[in-house]
Formats: structure tokens, sequence, C-alpha cells
């Protein structure tokens, strides 16, 4: 079920998913990402018994734009949005671009926070130094070159970001799958994405339609984010694959810096096969089915 809720002169477009009674659940993607999930996706948050809904972060999808936002500002984003559907407490996850957000809202919500799950999510960038060199970049992710230029020139990012885009279309319309295949997911391959006209349009939301909020989510990495690790004291689970070492690199910052987090590894990339992401929402439930390969 798709909603909006108004938040001064802004639109946040939401989508809810999962049994009306089931636990709530706020869920913050990716950089980029949209509101829109694949039906294996929707299936396995009502297997899991949640409530779960999914906002658009400002620039992305239906939302409106939020020039110079820094990632706090989504916790008055999404206390807005609980408000609206009624929840006083509430689980949060965040994958990937969303896990700052996640974080954020975990430090700054805590009376409402229950637990707070961040799958691939990133720690804070060093931006002071010259730019980093690849080699740089892959010794110690924080030192992320498109973070740093954005520090610097966001709208320098966008002939990057939109021949990135590009690329992704390109490789839909010539046949290719909505979700690049997991060696590690069992699951039969999937089939052309440009045939399935819900595909396309999660896709287009994503890839066409939310350059801004791309930009935007790495002007706030590359700036203070507006609150303390050391403040998350809900407890917080920290995921990642073993074929990600990106984030597995930054799992291992966020670990130490938050107090009592729980680092949890599971089998697969950057984003969690059918498996691992049933144990993420069994986490959130407040049980895990041990399909992680190690803590």
């Amino acid at each position: 079920m798709d909603g909006e809720v108004r938040i001064g002169s802004r639109v946040l477009n939401y989508t809810l998913y999962g049994a009306s009674d089931g636990l709530p659940v706020v869920s913050l993607g990716g950089s980029p990402s949209t509101r829109w999930k694949r039906p294996s996706v929707v299936e396995a948050i009502s297997a899991a018994g949640l409530r779960m809904v999914i906002p658009d972060r400002p620039g992305y999808g239906g939302s409106s734009r939020q020039p110079g936002r820094t990632v706090a500002d989504a916790a008055a984003d999404v206390a807005r949005l609980a408000d609206e559907l009624g929840w006083s407490t509430f689980a949060l996850t965040g994958g990937s671009g969303g896990g700052p957000h996640a974080l954020a809202c975990a430090a700054l919500l805590p009376d409402r926070v229950v637990r707070c799950a961040v799958v691939g999510g990133i720690a804070p960038p060093l931006t002071h130094d010259p730019e980093p060199t690849e080699a740089e970049e892959l010794a110690d992710p924080r030192r992320d070159r498109s973070i740093w230029r954005a520090a610097r020139d966001s709208e320098a990012l966008r002939p990057g970001i939109a021949e990135s885009f590009a690329g992704i279309m390109a490789s839909v319309e010539a046949g290719g799958p909505e979700f690049p295949p997991d060696p590690h997911d069992p699951a039969p391959p999937a089939p052309p994405a440009r045939d399935d006209p819900e595909a396309m349009a999660r896709l287009t939301a994503t890839f066409v339609t939310s350059q801004d909020g791309l930009v935007d989510d790495l002007v706030a990495f590359a700036t203070p984010w507006g609150f303390d690790l050391a403040d998350v004291r809900v407890p917080t689970s920290i995921w990642f694959g073993t074929a990600d070492e990106r984030a597995g690199k930054h799992a291992g910052f966020l670990a130490a810096a938050i107090p009592h987090a729980e680092s949890i590894q599971y089998v697969g990339a950057h984003a969690p096969p059918a498996a691992a992401y049933r144990e993420i929402l069994g986490w959130l439930r407040g049980a895990t089915n041990g399909a992680g390969a190690g803590r």
C-alpha cells in the first residue's frame, strides 16, 4: 500500500508491506533505491510476521528533495512517518547507504527504536586527506573517492552518476535481470526485467528519476553526520557478506564505535541472499535462524 506524509513543504512517499498486525519495522533503503521492492522481498516480509514501511528518502522516487540534508535529518522524517502510522515504537533496518540513516534514528530516537539492523552499511568517511588513490580506497573504504569529491563539488558527480545509471538501464534493455544474480543464492535465474512492467517501474524510479537523491546522500555522508555513533545504545547488529570485503571493513569500524554492537557475517555478497535476508528479518523480531556464516 502506497501513501504519503507531508513534512512542512515536503512530501515523503512510502509503501507498507506485510500483515496489518505485524511487528512494526521501518526499513531505509540504500543509495540508490526506492520504496518499491521485488516480490520475493515482499513475500519474505510477510512470512516473517512484520509490518514494514519503506519510505523514499528525499530526492528519491516521489519524495521531495531536501537540499543540504544531513544524515541526522532522517530521524525527524522517520519519527513523523511513525506518528502518521500510529507506531510509538518500532524496529529499524538500513541497507548500504541506508545504514547511516538507520543509525541516526537509533541514536536520536532511543525511546522509539527497539532494535536496529544495519546491512552492508558504511562508517563515517575520511574526507580531509588528499584525494585517495584506488589502492588507498581499497585498503580503507572510509577513504571513498565519490564521497571525497562530494565534500568539495557535488555537482561534479552528476556526469559519472548519469553514465553509471545509463549503463545499468542499457543492460536491462538488452535483456538483463532486474537484479544482478548472486552466486551464493540458489534461486533460479531471473527473467529479463524489460518484460515485467513492475520491474521496469522499480528500475526507472531508482536509476532514471533519483539522481538528486544519490547526490544528496553522498553530500550527507561527506559532511558531519549530526550524531555520535557512541550514542547508539539500542540493540544493534551489523551485517555483511562473505563476498563483500568493503562492507566487512566498514562493519569492523562500526562495531568498534557502537557500544555492544553485534557483527554478523552471512554467506553472500553486498545484497543479502534469501536465507540471510530471512535471518535479518528474524533478528528484527528478536530471533535468528542460524543462516549466518559467523559472528
